[in-house]
């Protein structure tokens, strides 16, 4: 069992959630920080997304699955940075990546697990809700398992860690809305 964030009711273990995270206001500010920042299409093994990111710190490049160092996280993002790891009660710096991603009505994000280099897993949604989905990871289709559904509202954190970010794998259904995401992720050997 994952001791960093014991077994939720519901929930895959290793999976933490907090609602209302951040207030109203700091909701508005990262979001005038994210509209001063120029989005790209994300390109995914040959497939360009239907949503616009940009990524800080250290970079994952799936065509080559490898990792580098990019751009430092902007200012404008620190405090949340640092309301994250105190939350989960780790330096602020073990924080490698920040990840900004706009999700137009309608977008999507099919069944994965984040890169391998990474290792907690930490998203606030802003903007609007969304529905996680986690199943078991296999290979083969029928040893999936069992979908779990969870609700992540706005304002709210997710964390994933422990065996949520490695036996299970994760989607976001079809978002009702335009939404934004910032996702925090350490490196797994750091």
């Amino acid at each position: 069992m994952n001791t960093l964030f014991p077994m939720q009711p519901g929930y895959p273990d290793g999976f933490s959630y907090s609602a209302d995270f951040i207030t109203a206001g700091e909701e508005q500010q990262l979001l005038e920080a994210i509209a001063d920042t120029e989005l790209h299409a994300l390109n995914f093994r040959g497939f360009t997304a239907k949503r616009r990111v940009a990524s800080y710190g250290y970079d994952y490049n799936f065509d080559e699955r490898a990792i580098s160092k990019g751009t430092p996280i902007p200012q404008s993002f620190h405090f949340l940075v640092e309301q994250v790891a105190a939350h989960v009660n780790i330096p602020a710096s073990r924080f490698a990546e920040l990840l900004l991603t706009h999700y137009p009505q309608g977008s999507v994000i099919n069944w994965h697990r984040d890169a391998p280099p990474f290792g907690l897993v930490a998203g606030i949604s802003l903007l609007s809700d969304c529905t996680f989905r986690f199943r078991p990871y296999a290979k083969a289709k029928q040893t999936r398992g069992a979908t779990i559904a969870v609700p992540v509202l706005r304002k709210s954190l997710y964390i994933i860690d422990g065996p949520a970010r490695s036996d299970w794998e994760h989607s976001i259904a079809p978002v009702g809305h335009e939404r934004y995401s910032i996702t925090l992720r350490t490196l797994r050997n750091a």
